[in-house]
């Protein structure tokens, strides 16, 4: 029997293809559906971001215009109830930008490197007891982190203060609740969420760059930190992202742990965030000092916005330069 009858042979008895195409040229109806799903689900999402961007400012925006660019974003005095009211939150301000930053400079080496131990180093038992830890630290309420810190952290920064601090009659006393308290808080919140997502993009490297790796003669430690870590980069820096969303806005937990106080960002100073003052002045807010607090939101609204404008710049030329 030739190669062209066998051919014919198969054709004959092979299934007909399906095709998502109709008989009369059309699309299949599965597919115009789903077209429609994504589409109204692509727009629900831009109507949200928007929506949220107009609130923002139009709630925003007026206080800051009465009030005064200069006197409220560069102001440090904060009392909105007191005779002649101040509404400077330049320190609400730092206080943010540096608790975050000191957050992700001391949690992502500690995640990266637990990401990197969980897909590369440990094996199967020891996987199945650190992965699970991992994922129970993400699931952990927020004020229970807050708990948490009051009753270990604060204690334990009390006693380092005191250390620091003693015979000092000018310095006041904080119990704990500081700036030092609220960042190891805060790195430990942002630990699960970059670790679960830069463990899932180290796993996603083709194991033929390892190898490839392995057979140049790199060892284990080389391999890891000069093909799989720079191959990782958008995911991890993707996880960065996320871990600064939650550290900048994070709140309940702060509040218990902060001092709530507005100060000059210093480690052994009790500070307020932009969250937080938030959350501990819209309850019995009112008038000027009400949108001065929605000015607030506009404010830690814009950093965020800005944080992930920049990141999302680095992530794309992160993967231009892959390509």
């Amino acid at each position: 029997m030739t190669t062209k009858t066998l051919r014919l042979n198969y054709s004959k008895n092979a299934p007909a293809a399906k095709s998502i195409m109709g008989k009369d040229g059309s699309r299949n109806v599965v597919e115009q559906v789903m077209k429609w799903i994504f589409i109204i689900c692509g727009a629900v999402s831009i109507f949200a971001v928007a929506a949220i961007t107009i609130y923002m400012v139009i709630s925003g925006a007026p206080a800051l215009m009465q009030i005064g660019i200069k006197d409220m974003l560069f102001g440090t005095e904060w009392a909105p109830t007191a005779a002649d009211p101040k509404f400077g939150i330049l320190y609400i301000i730092l206080t943010s930008i540096v608790g975050t930053f000191a957050a992700v400079i001391l949690g992502v080496p500690i995640a990266l490197f637990t990401a990197v131990f969980l897909s590369e180093v440990a094996n199967k038992h020891v996987y199945r007891i650190v992965k699970p830890a991992v994922e129970l630290l993400a699931g952990i309420p927020s004020v229970v982190y807050g708990l948490l810190g009051i009753l270990i952290v604060k204690p334990l920064m009390y006693k380092l203060e005191m250390l620091v601090y003693a015979g000092d009659p000018t310095h006041q006393f904080t119990g704990g609740a500081n700036l030092i308290s609220a960042v190891i808080v805060l790195t430990i919140m942002i630990l699960p969420t970059i670790i679960n997502v830069s463990e899932n993009s180290l796993r996603a490297v083709p194991q033929h760059l390892r190898n490839s790796s392995l057979a140049l003669g790199a060892t284990k430690v080389q391999t890891i930190f000069k093909v799989t870590i720079p191959c990782a980069n958008s995911g991890i820096i993707a996880s960065v992202v996320l871990g600064i969303g939650r550290a900048i806005g994070e709140a309940m937990a702060i509040t218990l742990v902060a001092g709530n106080v507005v100060n000059l960002p210093l480690p052994f100073n009790a500070v307020r965030f932009l969250t937080t003052g938030i959350v501990s002045e819209m309850g019995y807010s009112s008038g000027l000092h009400r949108q001065a607090l929605f000015t607030i939101g506009l404010v830690l609204f814009v950093f965020i916005m800005i944080i992930n404008i920049i990141l999302n710049t680095t992530l794309k030329k992160a993967g231009t330069g892959d390509e």
